[in-house]
Parts: structure tokens; sequence; C-alpha cells
């Protein structure tokens, strides 16, 4: 059974994402999450020659989880699995065209997750860590650095985005207030209180909606809460700059997240800076980009803005 549950929650991102993790990880080949976050999750269309391979298993498996799809789990998207995601969509109110798109995806996991809410899993025997996709809209939990479960989850809104970057899991707490559910499983970025937690609004999983922190269905941050504890790593990826279609926006003082930090990142391979990578523009980061626009010729300014993104490299 584990060994299903394993092949079936892989994790997919999207195909040319340019994601962030920072530190060690960024530069370990072998390291798990960048081998997960390489992988891709492509659109499934009914086509000649036939799709195949481990997405389509995993889209099999929650089909019959969801009683739209009783036939064999091989990893071809064969006319009988296409007329099975017909189905789905027929029942949410989609084009019936058969194309597993985002939107189909992102409704397959939302009714997979409460299909399977009541269903109890054995825990993760090796050591938990949890990577989580803001593209996607996925969060993974991996035992001994291999996907262990999936869940759909909300995240950040445009304005205010889910940081990203290499943290740990701070503390636990149960009914931590009022619209944070019946869990929370507390991050350690260093410019401000972020955490996973449950939901009051379930119609908001799978989307752009929360104010920075990662939410999960109540059942599902239920389950997860027993394996998880204080100093166990937590990888959030996604594009620090285009994290939603929009403009990479412009940056001053007390500015803080994870585009914050890969500027100060590049401002210090460049010699510009020699404070913390942490996220938050400080003083030394003021005297950094000053100096930097004034090397570089730029008017006298203290913003990060297109002309700076592009002479960084970014």
């Amino acid at each position: 059974m584990i060994a299903v549950v394993k092949m079936i929650l892989k994790v997919f991102l999207a195909v040319g994402i340019m994601f962030f993790i920072p530190g060690h990880a960024a530069a370990d080949d072998e390291c798990s999450f960048c081998r997960l976050a390489s992988e891709c999750c492509r659109e499934l269309i009914p086509s000649d020659p036939t799709a195949r391979g481990q997405n389509v298993e995993r889209l099999q498996i929650i089909l019959k989880d969801v009683k739209c799809y009783d036939g064999p789990v091989n990893g071809v998207y064969d006319p009988y699995t296409v007329a099975a995601v017909k189905k789905f969509q027929a029942e949410q109110g989609f084009k019936t065209d058969g194309v597993v798109n985002e939107a189909t995806w992102v409704a397959l996991d939302k009714e997979h997750s409460i299909a399977t809410g009541s269903k109890e899993t054995e825990a993760p025997s090796g050591e938990v860590s949890i990577l989580i996709d803001t593209v996607q809209r996925k969060l993974t939990i991996l035992s001994n650095g291999e996907p262990f479960k999936q869940y759909p989850v909300a995240v950040g809104k445009h304005e205010t985005p889910t940081p990203l970057g290499n943290f740990k899991v701070l503390r636990r707490a149960r009914n931590w207030g009022t619209g944070f559910g019946t869990r929370w499983i507390g991050l350690t970025v260093p410019w401000g209180i972020y955490g996973i937690h449950g939901t009051n609004k379930p119609d908001s999983i799978g989307s752009f909606a929360s104010h920075g922190c990662i939410r999960m269905n109540n059942h599902n941050v239920e389950e997860i809460y027993p394996w998880v504890k204080a100093g166990d790593r937590v990888v959030i990826v996604g594009n620090p700059y285009r994290y939603q279609p929009g403009q990479f926006r412009v940056m001053r003082r007390d500015a803080r997240g994870g585009d914050v930090t890969e500027v100060q990142l590049r401002l210090q391979r460049l010699g510009f800076y020699d404070g913390p990578i942490d996220g938050i523009w400080g003083g030394g980061m003021e005297r950094a980009v000053v100096k930097f626009r004034e090397k570089k010729g730029l008017r006298y300014d203290n913003c990060v803005d297109a002309e700076v993104y592009r002479l960084l490299g970014l």
C-alpha cells in the first residue's frame, strides 16, 4: 500500500518554472527537493501517440477514488481513461474535452482530498520533511527524501505571497486562533509569522487566497500534524519575481520577501553587500543598492527597479 501511495503522489512542477531554494539545496545535484522540483506535470491531451507515464497512473488512481474510473492502472491515457476524465469534467461543469489541464488537476485534487479524508494513512517511517509548490498549490510530505503523500493547499495572494526558501518547523499548536483551522505548524521565516494551518474557508483550497500562510483542509492538516516536529525541514518553491502573472515589484527600504533574499544574494556575489541573507531590507542593503546604482551609472535612488533587476541578471 505504501509503495502505491509513493507512486501516486510524486511531485510534478510546471515546465520551465524558476524555482527558488536558497542555500546548499540549490547547489546540491543530489538534493531530493531539487530533483522533485525538476519533474514535470504536463497537460494530458487525448492524442496519438497516446500519453503515458507516472502522472497518468496518478490520474487513474485519483479517478478511481472519486468513483469515475474502474479500469486498470496502467499509466496509459487510453480512451477508457479519457472517458473517465470527461465524466469527471461533466460532474464539475467543465468543458468535457478530456484535456487534463491545471483547472482539472485542481478539481481532481480537491475531490480526491474529500474522498480519502476519512481514510487513515500509516505514518511515514523515515525522516519527515515538507515540500510546498506555490505554483501547483501542492504540499508533499517526504519520508527520507521520497514522496509519501501529497495534498492540495491554498497559498498567498499576489499582494501577500507565500515566502519561498529553506525553512524549518518552529512550533505546533492546536486551535491557534480564529481563521487558522484546527492545527497550526509555524515556520522559521525571518520576516514575519507564517505557517501551515487549517481553514474555515475550504473553498479556497487550490487557489491563491491567503496572506502568505499555507492553508490546508482541516482533516489534512490534522493528519500531518503528528508526523512533524520542531526542526523538520520545509522547502517552499516557486518564482520569487513572477509569483503570479504580473510585473516585478519596485522594492525599497523595509521590503521583505523571497525576492529581497535573491537580490541580497546577487549583491553579495558582486561585492556590494556583506549583511545577512534574511529577506529583510535593512540599512546594509540600503547602502548596497545605492552603491550599486551609482557604480552602474544609474540615477541616484534607493530602489530596486526594472533596470537594477536587469543589471543583476534577473
